[in-house]
């Protein structure tokens, strides 16, 4: 592609127009959240959310599908995130503040429930990852913001000490928010470090334990949902809580149909609510993200 026509493409335009906004008015992004249109209640008179996540690039996460920095465009990024809100049945999206202001100035984000990432500190790859800080959203600024809930990943991995700080972290964010009447949106994994990188324990007993965790954080969990992967046995391990999940999605599938097929069985358990999945919808193999997002809302 020549200079020229990438410089005149839709996503730089984007980009050209959302910094000019940032550089003489910044106040427009406070400005749009106040007006910004709201659901009464989140979940809707279905009780069923699809939510589509792109907060990966606030924690250094930026591979999807192969390409180690399919993320790192941010025009392209948000025209495939403006073309997933656009389809029916997408309930809203979870990102850091970054790209949810992006969103907000793009006027996409009405009538959404928008879901703000917390703990982005625990940087892919990095010998702290474990020590997952609140280095985005606070359940103030969530609050202030005019934002649905928060979002944090808890990763418990019983051989670094770092996990006791995120634990408490994760505990006073899911407080703060339910302060707020606001939904608190807990990713618990456990973990392991392997050949020096953090690795998630995908099986069913480690992750009925990670859901047993996360169920108990805070003062109160009236507001709190869980954000879990599929892993074998799901039964097992969602009858560990009655607290409302959705299914994450995880890296880009290598068979999307069977990757389909596990989250319409997950679905089927009371209290599986929904589908929160980036990566898989917004980078798909075959490049139509209109489509992997369709089909992730019929599963629903």
């Amino acid at each position: 592609m020549s200079v020229e026509t990438r410089a005149e493409s839709p996503a730089r335009s984007r980009i050209a127009a959302l910094t000019e906004t940032r550089v003489r008015r910044p106040e427009a992004i406070a400005e749009a959240a106040a007006r910004r249109p709201r659901r009464t209640a989140p979940a809707g008179a279905t009780g069923r959310l699809m939510i589509v996540a792109a907060d990966h690039p606030a924690r250094g996460a930026l591979a999807a599908g192969g390409d180690p920095f399919a993320m790192a465009d941010r025009g392209e990024l948000l025209d495939r995130l403006c073309t997933a809100l656009e389809r029916p049945g997408v309930d809203g999206v979870l990102a850091a503040p970054d790209i949810v202001e992006d969103l907000l100035l793009l006027g996409v984000l009405d009538g959404k429930i928008v879901l703000g990432s917390m703990n982005r500190g625990g940087l892919a790859g990095a010998s702290f990852e474990i020590d997952d800080r609140f280095t985005a959203y606070s359940a103030d600024a969530i609050a202030a913001s005019r934002l649905d809930g928060g979002k944090m990943l808890l990763r418990v991995d019983d051989d670094d000490p770092a996990t006791a700080d995120t634990l408490e972290g994760c505990a006073q964010a899911v407080s703060a928010l339910a302060g707020h009447g606001l939904m608190a949106m807990v990713e618990p994994f456990v973990s392991r470090r392997v050949d020096g990188r953090v690795r998630n324990v995908l099986t069913p007993e480690a992750m009925i334990r990670a859901v047993s965790i996360a169920s108990a954080l805070g003062t109160t969990s009236a507001r709190t949902w869980l954000k879990v992967p599929v892993v074998p046995d799901m039964e097992r391990v969602m009858a560990a809580s009655t607290l409302p999940a959705l299914l994450l999605g995880g890296e880009v599938a290598d068979d999307p149909r069977a990757a389909l097929d596990g989250w319409r069985r997950a679905l089927r358990l009371p209290t599986v609510r929904g589908l929160i999945v980036g990566r898989s919808l917004l980078y798909p193999k075959d490049g139509d993200v209109a489509g992997a997002v369709d089909a992730a809302v019929d599963a629903l």
